[in-house]
């Protein structure tokens, strides 16, 4: 028998569907409580709301419409169930974009996907998930809570530390950011220090390449799974083992309902064919009907070896918009034109970001009238895209007309092999 988290996983697919359908007319009647919900879903019968082709006629939300909806109506837009005075928290990401937490058990479901890992009750967790206005450190706190084990709540930076932390403390398991688990390793190798308890890492926040995989494992690190998540809806779907070996894909969490749908519209798509990941979040705090991530993926046919019997996705394929994931950080278009408003020699601007994934190089390229008249202006501009994305970037200043005129503002190049 799989050693899964709960028989809940192992349901019979048409039993899952059911159930989860069933639910659909109460969750929007839920919604439609909310002032925010309430708008979007004006003229809708909630008891009619039965399938997945009624579901397909609701309107899709988009991630990328929360912050003109939250400004409008602060802090959540009004699609908040529970009142702001009743929550356990409210994060902000960068745009900013607003996110509530209730106070339920394991709110952002971690549980799961850590032990899907391997991790037990008395397993020690080194948290270096970001504890700082970002949901990530407690995501994984919670479901760390809910299995048993002691965490150390690291956060990022502080390298050293961090060595001397997993030295001295000698955890089982790292959560962070695939990259920052590598910099953690190879900080130990230059110290000459023994980290080799660390044999499980749940990675998530950016792309976790197979070349990185596999340089984590010859350091030491037997069993790397990625989760694939986000701050408005938490857990979405995690890797698996059968026997140590990786299951192809990514389970979707038992809690939600997923669909697949072409770019810019709410169609849904066949399995296998690659669209815009479009979630339903059952959260009694904060419902989300047709919530479009932004990411690309598809549906993987079959059920997985590890005995899952849930949907599974290829995974992360890059984003149906051109917000991208920078350093495990979201970086929208929207930013890159404050930038240009604060510097008006700035004609028109796009950022580049290249290098290979976990070494991301970002680069603003700016179009002015005489690049060599704004190298005084240099450190400026580097300094608003500091103040602005909260990641660090170069400058390149081009002349008038040099860049593509296809729309786009900011351009993923980096490598993803």
């Amino acid at each position: 028998m799989p050693d899964l988290f709960d028989a809940l996983e192992a349901r019979d697919p048409a039993a899952r569907e059911r159930d989860l359908l069933s639910a659909l007319p109460a969750l929007v009647a839920q919604a439609q409580a909310t002032a925010g919900w309430a708008g979007i879903l004006q003229g809708v019968n909630a008891g009619e709301i039965t399938s997945r082709q009624a579901l397909a006629q609701l309107p899709v939300t988009r991630k990328a419409d929360l912050k003109e909806r939250q400004h409008a109506a602060l802090p959540f837009g009004g699609l908040n169930s529970t009142p702001v005075q009743k929550l356990s928290r409210i994060f902000m990401s960068p745009g900013p974009i607003f996110d509530p937490e209730g106070r339920s058990e394991d709110y952002w479901r971690y549980a799961r996907p850590l032990h899907a890992l391997g991790v037990r009750s008395g397993d020690i967790i080194q948290n270096c998930f970001a504890y700082h206005f970002t949901p990530a450190g407690l995501m994984v706190e919670g479901g760390a809570a809910k299995l048993g084990c002691p965490v150390i709540p690291a956060g990022s930076g502080q390298t050293e530390m961090q060595v001397q932390a997993m030295t001295l403390l000698r955890p089982t398991v790292y959560a962070g950011t695939p990259s920052f688990l590598k910099i953690i390793i190879e900080k130990a190798l230059e110290m000459g220090a023994d980290i080799s308890s660390l044999s499980k890492a749940l990675v998530g926040a950016e792309a976790l390449p197979p070349s990185l995989r596999n340089w984590l494992q010859e350091h030491g690190v037997a069993h790397v799974l990625q989760t694939y998540g986000s701050a408005d809806i938490g857990n979405i779907a995690y890797e698996t083992l059968t026997d140590g070996v990786l299951n192809p894909g990514m389970v979707i969490d038992e809690s939600l309902l997923l669909e697949i749908v072409r770019p810019g519209t709410g169609d849904p798509l066949p399995v296998g064919e690659v669209g815009e990941v479009v979630i339903t979040s059952f959260n009694p705090d904060y419902p989300l009907l047709r919530f479009a991530t932004g990411d690309m993926s598809a549906v993987l046919p079959g059920i997985s070896p590890c005995g899952r019997s849930n949907t599974r996705i290829k995974g992360w394929m890059g984003r149906a918009d051109q917000t991208t994931k920078i350093r495990a950080m979201f970086v929208h278009p929207s930013q890159v034109a404050e930038i240009a408003r604060r510097h008006p020699q700035i004609r028109k601007a796009r950022l580049v970001v290249s290098g290979e994934m976990a070494n991301d190089v970002m680069t603003l390229h700016c179009e002015v009238t005489d690049p060599t008249s704004m190298n005084d202006q240099l450190d400026a501009i580097v300094a608003s895209i500091r103040d602005i994305t909260k990641l660090r970037g170069d400058v390149k200043l081009v002349a008038a007309g040099s860049l593509p005129n296809d729309g786009k503002v900011i351009e993923d190049a980096r490598s993803y092999q």
